[in-house]
């Protein structure tokens, strides 16, 4: 009853709005005819003049989002780019007709004000209103005024209604921009120049990611949306310019979580005649100049632990890495796979679906039971050569490359290399990663023969750095998720998609007038189990209603979910499923699902997964379909099912 009311006021609203921009039209004064207006001050900057603009004429722009009074004084709050202002207006010091005009508009109309700057008898720095213009007609409400607009994804899907309502919204963008900004200067007084490469190309290179295919009608061909800049860039190192830099666009057709969007934004930059030791130095150099210039200091706060920026950061080597947490010496066995994968195995590692090498061996060691705890910046160097085909093999110890990760808070922050520039073993390693592609995996590189041909011709020792703004901003901002630091991230659509797009058309939280009729007649159900469990080992079974607080893609895999969940204790229980193929993580944050929990943990991915969360499954003409099990959310996390 109370969400008819709700709508019905909604409706009323709204009404009324078009009521009151209708009656300006048919008088004559319609505010999107209005095609200008001189501004010569901004909120702030009148505040932070006062003094010296106090009793002077000023003419402002904002929006309304506030009003109090009504009678002979009105008072409002004016909010432009720089923050609000209060606007001050009174009857007899305004034309009449203009004021009783201004009493009609609405929180959320736009609205220009020329007025005297003074400070009222409570101190607070105003406009006093000479004359004030509707600039545009806002014929939506805002969101209520002490609750905001708090929906985490409606603040995605209607950003201009988030940075409307959040201040805090807004300063993360202005962060964004002003790392990018400094990002450029940085280099720019370094003499790098910087280029643009193309985003369509008929080769996916530089990284192993799923490519988004689009067509040329011209050229009659498919192209993918580029992947990363790096080969173009190294083209123009082989080339003569000798320090280039591209700040870009990147499109992956992989899973969205808290970390990832589909297109995301990179700087990649490459310098001749420099080595790995040069890159870790640039990106040091960017990360803590920008934390001390935006924000004033060295010392954030990011994913719940207090990080300090200062100049020095840690640097250790992959395999010293891993022996430092789990005591395993890989170096010791370098190159002997067997010995490699067992060392592995001894600590916990799940080697399943992973190629038998030492380095692989070393790798997943390092990616299951140290990344996460690499909290303070921290270079990590020498990678073997097996998930490097674009770095320079070590002089000293082939097994491994000039390369180095560097991590935040258990993140990648930043990939470099010392690049790969002998053109017979490049052609080697990308033939062994078309191979892979062969074979069925569909991250792995492309043969690209230019490339190639252009490392004949010659490239000088050079470094290479690559590092993701977003994640760059997310850490300067301090927040946990790559949405809250790209304006429009991409979102699962409200009403589906066109049937000729040729992919999943499930609806998002779409309205339905009425019941959707399910067709059951293909379906296929496996037989009932015969055997009879007896009641009291049925009995020990603990199923429980859990609550989705956080669901990401678990990296390096394909199929698996890392479900972080509420189960009534206070304690966060993780588990992982393999239903990424059904579902993104994003889709399922708040849900309410069923799991067992008193399940043994398993490990998977080196991560123990504590329970199982509980999906139908059947087949429809020889195809698998699944459906998580999701109960309504007014049951509460812990509730036991019987």
């Amino acid at each position: 009853m109370a969400e008819q009311n709700t709508q019905q006021d909604l409706r009323e609203i709204l009404q009324i709005r078009r009521d009151k921009l209708k009656a300006l039209q048919d008088a004559g004064m319609n505010p999107f005819e209005i095609t200008r207006y001189d501004v010569t001050h901004h909120a702030q900057e009148v505040k932070d003049n006062f003094d010296a603009l106090e009793g002077q004429t000023v003419s402002l722009g904002g929006r309304l989002m506030s009003k109090r009074g009504m009678g002979k004084v009105s008072f409002c709050d004016l909010q432009d780019k720089s923050g609000r202002i209060q606007i001050y207006a009174r009857r007899d010091e305004m034309d009449e007709e203009a004021y009783n005009r201004f009493k009609k508009y609405d929180i959320g109309d736009i609205v220009g004000v020329r007025g005297e700057v003074f400070r009222t008898q409570k101190g607070e720095m105003s406009i006093r209103a000479h004359e004030i213009t509707l600039l545009s007609k806002s014929l939506q409400p805002l969101p209520e005024k002490f609750h905001g607009l708090t929906d985490k994804e409606l603040r995605y899907r209607q950003r201009y209604v988030d940075l409307i309502m959040n201040p805090e919204s807004k300063r993360n963008f202005e962060i964004r921009s002003k790392f990018v900004a400094f990002l450029r200067r940085y280099l720019d007084n370094l003499g790098f120049m910087e280029v643009e490469t193309p985003v369509l190309s008929p080769i996916a290179g530089g990284a192993n990611a799923r490519p988004f295919i689009t067509h040329h009608n011209t050229l009659d061909i498919d192209m993918y949306m580029r992947i990363a800049t790096e080969l173009h860039l190294k083209r123009l190192i082989v080339g003569g310019m000798e320090r280039v830099y591209e700040v870009g666009r990147i499109f992956r057709n992989e899973g969205m979580d808290t970390k990832h969007n589909p297109e995301f934004t990179t700087c990649e930059l490459y310098q001749a005649f420099t080595n790995l030791d040069g890159m870790m130095d640039i990106l040091e150099g960017i990360l803590t100049g920008a934390a001390k210039e935006i924000l004033g200091t060295y010392q954030v706060t990011w994913m719940g632990h207090d990080i300090d920026l200062t100049p020095s950061w840690q640097r250790v080597t992959m395999a010293d890495a891993v022996k430092n947490v789990t005591g395993a010496d890989f170096m010791a066995c370098i190159g002997d796979a067997d010995r490699g994968v067992e060392l592995a195995r001894s600590v916990g590692v799940d080697m399943d679906g992973v190629p038998h090498t030492w380095g692989n061996a070393l790798y997943e060691t390092f990616d299951q039971k140290v990344e996460e705890t690499l909290i303070q910046p921290t270079f990590i160097t020498m990678y073997p050569v097996e998930v490097s085909p674009l770095a320079k093999r070590s002089p000293a110890q082939p097994e491994l490359t000039e390369r180095y990760e560097m991590f935040i808070c258990g993140c990648e922050m930043g990939n470099a290399f010392s690049e790969l520039n002998d053109p017979i073993d490049q052609y080697q390693r990308f033939k062994a990663q078309a191979e892979k592609r062969a074979n069925g995996d569909d991250e792995a590189d492309m043969m690209d023969e230019d490339f190639v041909l252009a490392l004949e011709y010659g490239m000088p020792p050079t470094g290479g750095l690559g590092f993701g703004i977003d994640r760059c901003a997310m850490m300067l901002c301090g927040t946990d998720s790559i949405r809250d630091v790209i304006l429009f991230p991409t979102m699962k659509p409200l009403n589906g998609v066109k049937d000729e797009n040729g992919v999943n058309k499930t609806e998002s939280e779409a309205p339905k007038t009425e019941p959707e009729k399910i067709d059951f007649s293909k379906v296929e159900i496996e037989p009932l189990f015969k055997d009879f469990v007896d009641f009291e080992t049925f009995s020990k079974s603990d199923f429980r209603a859990v609550k989705v607080l956080a669901c990401e893609a678990v990296p390096k895999s394909k199929k698996l979910l890392k479900f972080t969940l509420d189960d009534g204790t206070g304690e966060n229980r993780t588990i992982l499923s393999g239903i990424h193929a059904y579902y993104e993580p994003e889709e399922l944050v708040g849900k309410t699902c069923i799991a067992i929990t008193n399940l043994p943990p398993r490990p998977m991915m080196g991560i123990d997964s504590c329970g199982m969360l509980i999906s139908a499954v059947h087949h429809e003409e020889g195809e698998e379909k699944l459906h998580l099990l999701m109960v309504d959310d007014h049951i509460p996390a812990g509730a036991k099912l019987y």
